[in-house]
């Protein structure tokens, strides 16, 4: 019987930037194919610094990172930032060509794909995020909410192996971010969401992780850790004023 190896595998992973600034002390998770996990933590944790470990982006001073079983590496990039989709907060610094059908076909262009199959990755992306009569249009004539799903497009063409998005909800309008999500719970594909918005993470993802100065501080069912306000407060989290944890289908 074939094992099939976690989407993300992270061990023992340390990091200091060159100012000897200590960011993360000893990480270790691992997130399983399919699940949609979220990453919490106040400002200074270490998330993105341990999300620009996962693409390498930076490289470990200790330990390691996998992808799919395929350990990120130098010699292994290539292939690591066509498995590892990152999405930014801000969906300007991923848009930058004149159409859509530019920007959705930039990665997988990149990748040598052509001619009729780089058109079908193109138009298969943009009808995962609901938008596929935008395919024409020039990226700053949308939405903002339009703007963050083509970006969520532009890694999807690439079919990646866990797509990682940074702050997904931020700056959305209640039926953006509404359109998102239905997006996000439609997808095939493991998702990590480092997130402040603790509303959002029990919406979309079963299980959280909380990480505080460098480490995993919790790991656990999403309406466990936003459930318990102590943990929270230790680690700066904040839910909504009157917002009450309940039952909620993922």
């Amino acid at each position: 019987m074939t094992t099939v190896s976690p989407s993300l595998r992270v061990s023992e992973l340390a990091y200091a930037y060159p100012d000897g600034t200590q960011a993360l002390f000893g990480v270790d998770l691992t997130i399983g194919r399919g699940e949609r996990v979220a990453l919490l933590g106040p400002n200074g944790a270490g998330k993105t610094t341990l999300v620009m470990h996962l693409n390498g982006i930076l490289t470990a001073g200790h330990g390691s990172v996998e992808v799919a079983g395929l350990p990120v590496r130098k010699d292994t990039l290539g292939e690591i930032r066509r498995r590892v989709g990152l999405v930014f907060q801000d969906p300007d610094d991923q848009l930058f060509m004149p159409t859509v059908r530019e920007d959705v076909a930039f990665g997988p262009a990149n990748l040598g794909v052509r001619g009729p199959e780089l058109e079908l990755r193109v138009k298969e992306a943009l009808e995962l995020v609901g938008l596929p009569d935008v395919i024409d249009r020039p990226p700053h004539h949308l939405s903002f909410g339009q703007r963050r799903r083509v970006a969520v497009a532009t890694v999807l063409a690439m079919r990646p192996e866990i797509l990682v998005l940074d702050e997904p909800s931020s700056n959305l309008d209640p039926a953006s971010r509404r359109e998102l999500a239905e997006v996000l719970r439609s997808l095939d594909v493991t998702v990590l969401m480092v997130t402040h918005d603790l509303p959002y993470a029990l919406e979309l993802c079963e299980r959280s992780l909380i990480l505080s100065g460098g480490v995993i501080a919790a790991d656990g069912p999403t309406r466990d850790i936003l459930g318990d306000p102590g943990l929270l407060a230790a680690h700066r989290l904040e839910l909504p004023y009157g917002f009450v944890v309940a039952d909620r289908p993922y």
